[in-house]
């Protein structure tokens, strides 16, 4: 959550419009899918396996809600701008 907010002042103050934001969100999460996947760092997501929930699932749940976090930071971002 604290990254989330980290990148979304750095992406407000250089950028502050939401599609550019966006596709900056979804690289990253991409980015984080790819390398929870691709490393040891797998096992640290048994227990939501164990809910019967996919990596995949997971990182994409994360997605939208820090999309609507990052929609909402914007908004108003841009009005005090």
């Amino acid at each position: 959550m604290v990254w989330s907010f980290i990148a979304n002042a750095i992406i407000g103050f250089l950028n502050p419009h939401i599609a550019p934001a966006l596709v900056t969100k979804l690289f990253l999460t991409v980015f984080a899918w790819y390398y929870v996947n691709e490393t040891n760092n797998k096992r640290k997501l048994i227990f939501y396996k164990n809910l019967g929930l996919s990596t995949l699932t997971l990182f994409s749940v994360i997605f939208i809600l820090d999309c609507i976090l990052t929609i909402i930071f914007i908004t108003i971002l841009q009005e005090f701008t």
